[in-house]
């Protein structure tokens, strides 16, 4: 067998490391910088060391919105958990009892994964519309019209709406990743508690949840990145303006507007845009290193 020299390796890491380097660490970088700067995008830049970070925290109107998007993210996070992850753990339990179709349904759930968000946030904005969408006219139709509300335009009910939308869409990869935690279990661990009289309810919560842990983790991690660089969706079901009034406003919708838009007739300020984008990064990374830790800690134990 030929021997492999110690260069080889390089050139198949090289071209992912230049990708990496170009389109990720560098604006990266670029962005923590720019953090620093005050910018409307032309003109020269201007050095104010912490000054955004200091109006992103303490000065108003710029904290009110910026709590007020973090607190919409979090909310938005807790909803995801619950109407998406809980419901994909129990799809995947159902899926993996060999059911009838199972390959069929599969494909039906991770099916609207592969779409575009514009076009699944669009089509919902139809489904959701107070005077004829759909939603609405089957709950007249099943004379639950009592239930039936302006999902888009409630305060209270527009960020639960755009959850359930953003779990429906997403609810396909939580899914397999789940599934296949389970099929990784081995049986003689199923039948050996069968034997010892353990129901399917015992199986599942001595057995099934605490091996998927570090599935859950991963998962976990995974839908708390997404929704904390959610943009699209909310962009396509409330627009940049995050209504109604502001109630569905996250940072990704705050980075963009403060970043890019002149809507409320001030100038794009690319230094206040680029110090959100940088909380973004933190709160990211400190729960991605969380889950290193405690994974790392398990696993030890």
């Amino acid at each position: 067998m030929l021997k492999k020299k110690a260069w080889e390796p390089w050139v198949y890491l090289v071209p992912a490391l230049l990708f990496y380097t170009i389109f990720m660490a560098y604006p990266l970088f670029g962005s923590l910088a720019m953090s620093m700067y005050k910018w409307s995008g032309l003109g020269p830049m201007t050095f104010v060391g912490l000054e955004n970070f200091r109006r992103l925290f303490l000065q108003p109107p710029f904290n009110e919105r910026f709590f007020n998007a973090l607190w919409n993210n979090i909310e938005f996070f807790l909803l995801t958990m619950v109407l998406q992850n809980a419901a994909a753990l129990l799809f995947a339990v159902l899926l993996s009892q060999k059911i009838r179709f199972s390959n069929f349904f599969r494909t039906v759930f991770f099916a609207p994964v592969t779409m575009s968000v514009l076009m699944v946030g669009f089509v919902w904005t139809l489904l959701l519309n107070p005077s004829w969408g759909v939603v609405n006219k089957l709950l007249t139709i099943m004379h639950l019209d009592f239930l039936a509300k302006p999902w888009l335009g409630d305060e209270a009910w527009a960020l639960p709406a755009i959850a359930f939308v953003n779990a429906w869409q997403f609810i396909g990869l939580p899914i397999m990743m789940f599934l296949a935690g389970i099929q990784a279990i081995p049986e003689d661990i199923y039948e050996a508690a069968r034997i010892d009289g353990c129901n399917e309810w015992s199986l599942f919560w001595r057995i099934t949840l605490p091996q998927l842990v570090p599935v859950i983790g991963m998962v976990t991690i995974l839908t708390l990145v997404g929704n904390f660089s959610s943009f699209e969706v909310i962009y396509a079901m409330e627009g940049t303006l995050a209504g109604p009034n502001y109630s569905t406003d996250v940072l990704g919708t705050l980075f963009y507007r403060t970043a890019f838009s002149s809507l409320s007739g001030a100038p794009p300020d690319m230094g206040l845009g680029a110090a959100i984008a940088s909380v973004m990064f933190t709160i990211i990374a400190m729960a991605v290193m969380g889950w290193f830790w405690l994974e790392a800690r398990r696993r030890s134990a």
